[in-house]
């Protein structure tokens, strides 16, 4: 387990669950920081790396996606999923008082509190799949199930 040489929320619920991850640590200096830059940096496929979103449903009822990085969320396919007529992304400036995190640096552990969450179905292709490790510039490697388990999420046909 290769260990990050900052503690995030996300990496502290990781450790106290018991989760095994690999962080990756990349340079954010030339401000590339999409998912499909992340996975350069870090040495993985662009489909391994998955970017974790944040949703509401009318009425302020908030859902978190976890779709690949080089991908983009269904916003009907998820709608469907939660069993919700409509679903949106939530203002950037929403995030950070809502989840604790940052735009980039939103991880799908460690959240203020923790929304239901889908994970695409695609994740299960792989060993591990990495994740923002909870800042800019921090990613893990975890495996899919291990963290569908501490996060209570499913699995779901969720990305276009």
């Amino acid at each position: 387990m290769a260990k990050a040489s900052v503690k995030t929320n996300a990496l502290r619920l990781a450790e106290s669950a018991g989760i095994a991850y690999e962080a990756f640590e990349y340079d954010i200096s030339d401000g590339k920081i999409d998912g499909v830059s992340i996975a350069l940096k870090i040495g993985r496929s662009p489909e391994e790396v998955f970017k974790t979103l944040v949703t509401q449903a009318p009425g302020h009822e908030y859902f978190v996606f976890i779709v690949p990085a080089a991908g983009e969320l269904d916003l009907k396919k998820a709608a469907m999923v939660v069993r919700r007529k409509s679903i949106e992304m939530i203002p950037s400036k929403e995030l950070l008082p809502l989840t604790g995190y940052i735009h980039g640096g939103c991880s799908p552990l460690g959240m203020k509190k923790q929304f239901p969450t889908i994970i695409d179905e695609t994740a299960q292709l792989y060993d591990t799949i990495c994740v923002s490790g909870g800042k800019v510039g921090l990613n893990i490697a975890v495996v899919p199930d291990e963290l569908a388990g501490v996060i209570g999420a499913a699995f779901a046909d969720i990305a276009k």
